[in-house]
């Protein structure tokens, strides 16, 4: 079985289309080395923020439920604009928010050890390191290798094969 399968036709906005982000979200966090002092405990959570989608959020809650990333529990936690980033691990900025409030986020987490995804356009010169893409109506994901080194992030040679494209780090 494939670590990140390619999964059903989704259309943009549906069910399926959730289910599939919150799959690939939770899978993410077993693919990623965050640095030494990125958690408070050996079990403290790997906390995902979510920004601008609420439906998303409920479903990652439930495909994380009673789930861990590499021993550590998962935990979802719904953001507002102006909140802080502080604690979290992950960040999905969706793109039903207006280019300035999703920069906003970007900007929020640049030079922090968090996984920043989103599925919006331009999201990775935003700071994204991780933008999910339609492919021939399904859904897929590229990876920024420079905005996880800028994050002190290592991301598993095993992810990086299954994305769709992977921008290398300028020499």
């Amino acid at each position: 079985m494939a670590i990140f399968p390619l999964f059903a036709s989704a259309q943009a906005g549906s069910v399926l289309e959730r289910q599939v982000k919150a799959a690939y979200l939770y899978k993410f966090a077993g693919f990623v080395e965050w640095p030494e002092g990125s958690f408070a405990k050996p079990d403290s959570p790997v906390v995902i923020g979510v920004a601008g989608a609420d439906a998303l959020a409920d479903q990652l809650e439930a495909a994380v439920a009673g789930r861990n990333a590499n021993g550590r529990p998962l935990q979802v936690k719904r953001l507002k604009r102006g909140e802080s980033v502080a604690g979290l691990h992950m960040l999905f900025v969706s793109a039903a928010l207006d280019k300035a409030n999703a920069q906003e986020w970007m900007t929020a987490c640049r030079g922090q050890a968090v996984l920043t995804v989103s599925d919006a356009d331009e999201s990775q010169a935003m700071g994204s390191i991780i933008n999910f893409v339609m492919v021939d109506e399904r859904l897929r994901f590229e990876v920024a290798l420079k905005n996880a080194a800028t994050a002190h992030l290592r991301i598993s040679a095993r992810m990086l094969q299954a994305a769709l494209r992977v921008q290398q780090v300028a020499s």
